[in-house]
């Protein structure tokens, strides 16, 4: 751990409920994890959960999945990680994800279905032709529990031979929280894909 965590390094921790996201400032790193300071009171942390954590690093955006050991006033211990990866700086996770929506404009509205999804936007098919110059309302529905509202912009449209229109778009007044919802969703499902081929 002492290859990817030091004293003074800022670590942004996320729990299951994303809004009580906090961070926080590496205090001493250890054969068996890092003890933290964290910024904020530990609302919504608890000790033995898997949390997210997030750190930049020499080497890039590290990643990786851990649990807290102990928590004491606002100085929390945390277990080494049993894997990591490093994100990609400019680009967001892109993965597979096929479902039926529907983009809302003014009083229409439009049936699309989904190819796949990041944090910055998504790639759709529709027989529907869209206005380019318009932006359009549209809910994400990741779980029961997690539905991403925002605005949809159109980027790039290609109509293919079967009259369907392949569209690309990203995502504008995208709150914080979604904006890390969305990441962790798609960090979640790329890393279950990559197990999954590795099996």
């Amino acid at each position: 751990m002492r290859e990817l965590i030091k004293e003074n390094q800022l670590v942004t921790i996320v729990p299951q409920d994303f809004k009580k996201t906090n961070k926080g400032k590496v205090l001493e790193v250890s054969m068996d994890g890092f003890r933290m300071e964290l910024k904020y009171k530990p609302e919504g942390l608890i000790v033995n959960h898997i949390c997210d954590f997030y750190s930049f690093t020499d080497n890039g955006y590290l990643y990786f999945e851990s649990y807290i050991q102990n928590l004491e006033n606002n100085v929390i211990t945390i277990a080494n990680p049993v894997k990591h990866r490093f994100l990609q700086r400019r680009k967001f996770t892109r993965i597979k994800f096929i479902e039926d929506l529907e983009l809302k404009c003014e009083d229409n509205v439009y049936k699309i279905r989904t190819l796949d999804l990041s944090a910055g936007g998504m790639k759709i098919n529709t027989a529907e032709n869209l206005d380019m110059e318009k932006t359009y309302d549209v809910s994400i529905r990741l779980s029961d529990e997690q539905v991403i509202k925002c605005k949809y912009q159109l980027i790039r449209v290609e109509k293919g031979d079967s009259g369907l229109y392949t569209i690309s778009g990203r995502f504008l007044c995208l709150s914080n929280i979604d904006k890390m919802t969305l990441v962790q969703f798609c960090m979640k499902k790329d890393m279950e894909n990559l197990t999954k081929k590795g099996e």
